[in-house]
Formats: structure tokens, C-alpha cells, sequence
């Protein structure tokens, strides 16, 4: 082959029209992403750009929306007990999964349902 695919770029996940304020009060103030100005071309179609580090998570428009129960990024966390306590005091529900042996592993649905996993491995 003469080509590499070399990583993910970003994960994109859908939302309902119209609740970009619900998505930057999670994403944002909650876990603590910081927003990405949509290019201009891509603006009218609503949704809402994050970032935190390495990871970039787009938020795009989809009628009729349907949350992804099954399908989901999985994030790295670094002291998850600690991530655990805060989503506590964000009165953040979580599921936790101790599944994936050598996993500290939790399941979160965003504000629209979306499923998320956040994990540390020990």
C-alpha cells in the first residue's frame, strides 16, 4: 500500500437541532472542552466543534436524531476515581463496567443520550 492512515482526526457524534447551549454546558463547562469555532461554510448547519488536549469531538446536526446507545468513543482519564467524584458533584449519573479486564471503565450519557465511556487502565 502506498498510503497510512496515521490516526483519528476527530469523533463525531449527532444532536438534536437547536440545543447547542446544552452541548457547551456538558462538553464544555461539565468535562471541560473547550469550543472550536466552526468553519464558516459549515456553521449553518448547526452543531458545535470542542477540543481538550489531542482529542477533537464535533457535534453535528441530525434530524431525526437518534442517540448512539451502542456506538461511542472511549476516553483515556487519568485519575478516574478523582473523574468519578467530580461527575458526582455535577449530579453526572455513570454507569460503572468492570467488564474489560485491566479497565477502571464508567459509561456516561450525554445530555442527549449519546453513550460515552471514559477509562483509565491499571
Amino acid at each position: 500500500m502506498s498510503f497510512t492512515i496515521n490516526k483519528i482526526d476527530h469523533v463525531q457524534l449527532a444532536m438534536p437541532k437547536g440545543l447547542e447551549d446544552d452541548a457547551r454546558r456538558f462538553y464544555g463547562e461539565i468535562l471541560g472542552f473547550e469550543e472550536v469555532e466552526k468553519p464558516e461554510p459549515l456553521r449553518k448547519r448547526g452543531g458545535v466543534w470542542f477540543r481538550k488536549g489531542a482529542v477533537h469531538l464535533h457535534l453535528g446536526v441530525e434530524e431525526p436524531f437518534v442517540p448512539a446507545k451502542k456506538a461511542h468513543p472511549a476516553f483515556e482519564v487519568h485519575e478516574i476515581e478523582e473523574f468519578k467524584s467530580y461527575l458526582n458533584s455535577q449530579a453526572v449519573e455513570y454507569t460503572v463496567d468492570d467488564n474489560l479486564p485491566g479497565a477502571n471503565r464508567i459509561y456516561v450519557s450525554d445530555p442527549f443520550g449519546n453513550r460515552l465511556e471514559f477509562l483509565e487502565w491499571v
